[in-house]
C-alpha cells in the first residue's frame, strides 16, 4: 500500500515516500488552474505532516494567482461549510481521513463545498496530467489570508438545527474519543454547549493517533471500556477529520458505524419528518427496513459522499449518508458531518427518554462484515469482471462494482477509491453467515489474481 493513489476522490499517499512536495505543489497549481485563479479555502486535520503538505499546496495555488483563505486546523465538514460561507471558488482539505498516521491526502471541493463529482474530477485530473497550468507574474501573487472562524460558524449552525434545551435538561455523561484528530477542538465545545459531562479520551489536537483513526469495531475497545467503567450514557468515536462517527452504548457495546445513520433515520422519520432517504450501495438494509415502516423511499447511490449529496439535493431528501458513520443532514450542509450526527443522536435520546441501547435494540438486527484484499488498481476491474461472469445467474446490481442481493443477505464487491484494494462488504442475519460470504469472495478474488499473475 505504498503507491500514490490518484482518483476522483483526490490524491493520497505515504508522506516521505510517494506524497512529495513536488507532487503536492503540482496539484495545487492544477487546482488553481481549474478554479480559474479564484478564491480557495484550505484547511487541514491534525496530522503531523499537515503543515508541510499545506505549504506545498500553497505554492502551487499562489503561482496561479489564487486568493488563499487559510482556515487552519478544522474538521472536513467545517471546511466544506466555509467554502460555502466564504463564497469561495473551491476548497481543499489536507487529510487522509481514516488512513494511518503516515498517510496524508488532498480532498478537493467545488463552489458550495461539495466534492467534485466524477466528471468534474476527471476535468481537474486532466489539467494535472497535462501540466498546462496558469502562471502569473510576481506582482499578481496574492497574500494568504487567515480565517479562524470555521469552528464557530459550524458550531452555530449545528446548534441552530437541534433541540438544544431538550438535550441540556438531560445532562448526559458522554465519553469521547477524537483520536487526537480535528474533532478534538469542536466536539468538546459542542458537548459543553449541550450541558454534557464529558469524559475525554485522546482529545488533544496533536495528530499523534493512539490507534488507527477509522471508527470501526477493532479501534473502539478503549472507548467501550471507559464508557462501562465510568458509567457514561453513550460513547462517540470520530475519525481523524471528523466527518464520521461511531457509537458505543451505555453497556459498553460497540454499536458500530452502521447504526449511526440508522438511528438518525429512525429518529427523523419517527418525528413525522417524512421525506426521501439517500444512502450508498454498501449501507445496511437497516435503512430500507426503517423507511418501509414509515412508507418513504430509499434511493441508493454509488459509494462516495458526493454521489449521496448530489442525489439528496436533486431529490430533496430529508436525511442521508453512508454506512461508514457519515451522516448528511441538509439543514446544516450537504456533507458528511459527525457533529450533527452526535447532536441528532443525543436529541433522539433526550426526546424519547430512552437509553441508546434501547433505541438500538428496537431496530432490526443485521450483522455487517467489511473486508478488503490488496489488489493493484489496474487488476481490480479484471477481478470484478470474473465475479460478474461466475455469478451471472444471481440477482446482480452493477451500479458500482458488483452487488449481489439475496432475500436475507447481500454482498458488495468494489475497487476502493482511496486504497489499492478491493473492498468486500457482506450483511446477513448472523455474523457467521456474513463472514462466510466475505471469505468466499475474498478467496475468489485471490484465485483470479493468482491466475493472471
Amino acid at each position: 500500500m505504498s503507491s500514490l493513489i490518484i482518483s476522483v476522490s483526490g490524491v493520497r499517499g505515504i508522506v516521505g515516500e510517494t506524497l512529495t512536495p513536488e507532487i503536492l505543489t503540482r496539484f495545487g497549481a492544477a487546482f488553481g488552474t481549474y478554479v480559474k485563479s479564484g478564491k480557495v479555502a484550505i484547511g487541514r486535520d491534525t496530522r503531523v505532516s499537515g503543515e508541510m503538505v499545506k505549504h506545498s499546496v500553497f505554492g502551487g495555488l499562489l503561482s496561479t494567482g489564487c486568493q488563499i483563505i487559510d482556515i487552519g486546523i478544522a474538521a472536513t465538514p467545517s471546511c466544506q461549510l466555509m467554502v460555502e460561507e466564504l463564497k469561495a471558488s473551491g476548497g481543499i482539505v489536507v487529510s487522509a481521513s481514516h488512513n494511518p498516521i503516515e498517510w496524508n491526502a488532498l480532498k478537493f471541493f467545488k463552489r458550495g463545498g461539495l466534492f467534485l463529482n466524477n466528471r468534474q474530477a476527471n476535468d481537474f485530473l486532466n489539467i494535472y496530467y497535462r501540466g498546462n497550468f496558469k502562471k502569473v507574474r510576481w506582482n499578481e501573487i496574492k497574500e494568504v489570508k487567515l480565517d479562524s472562524s470555521a469552528i464557530a460558524r459550524h458550531l452555530k449552525r449545528v446548534l441552530h438545527n437541534i433541540d438544544v434545551e431538550a438535550i441540556r435538561k438531560k445532562k448526559f455523561k458522554v465519553a469521547l474519543d477524537c483520536c487526537n484528530g480535528a474533532g478534538s477542538i469542536m466536539t468538546p465545545l459542542l458537548l459543553e454547549e449541550l450541558n454534557c459531562d464529558i469524559i475525554k479520551i485522546h482529545c488533544k489536537p496533536n495528530g499523534l493517533f493512539p490507534h488507527n483513526p477509522e471508527p470501526i469495531f477493532v479501534n473502539l475497545g478503549e472507548l467501550s471500556r471507559v464508557v462501562k467503567k465510568r458509567g457514561a450514557d453513550i460513547g462517540f468515536a470520530q475519525d481523524a477529520d471528523a466527518d464520521r462517527v461511531a457509537v458505543v452504548s451505555e453497556k459498553g457495546d460497540i454499536l458500530g458505524e452502521e447504526y449511526s445513520l440508522a438511528l438518525i433515520v429512525e429518529h427523523m422519520l419517527s418525528a413525522k419528518r417524512r421525506g426521501k432517504v439517500v444512502c450508498n450501495l454498501s449501507t445496511s438494509r437497516l435503512i430500507d427496513d426503517i423507511a418501509k415502516r414509515y412508507k418513504v423511499q430509499v434511493i441508493r447511490t454509488k459509494v462516495g459522499e458526493v454521489n449521496v449529496a448530489e442525489t439528496m439535493k436533486k431529490e430533496h431528501a430529508i436525511i442521508g449518508g453512508e454506512g461508514n458513520g457519515g451522516i448528511i443532514d441538509p439543514r446544516v450542509h450537504l456533507c458528511r458531518d459527525s457533529f450533527i450526527g452526535i447532536g441528532r443522536i443525543l436529541e433522539y435520546m433526550a426526546k424519547t427518554g430512552k437509553k441508546i441501547s434501547q433505541l438500538a435494540r428496537a431496530l432490526p438486527t443485521y450483522h455487517i462484515v467489511k473486508m478488503k484484499i490488496d489488489c493493484p488498481l489496474e487488476k481490480s476491474n479484471m477481478a470484478i469482471q470474473a465475479i460478474r461472469k461466475a455469478f451471472r445467474n444471481e440477482k446482480l446490481d452493477l451500479m458500482e462494482g458488483i452487488k449481489i442481493n439475496w432475500s436475507n443477505a447481500w454482498v458488495h464487491i468494489r475497487p476502493s477509491g482511496t486504497e489499492p484494494v478491493i473492498r468486500v462488504i457482506a450483511e446477513a442475519k448472523t455474523v457467521s453467515r456474513a463472514k462466510a460470504i466475505c471469505h468466499k469472495f475474498i478467496s475468489f478474488v485471490q484465485s483470479t489474481l493468482a491466475e493472471v499473475g
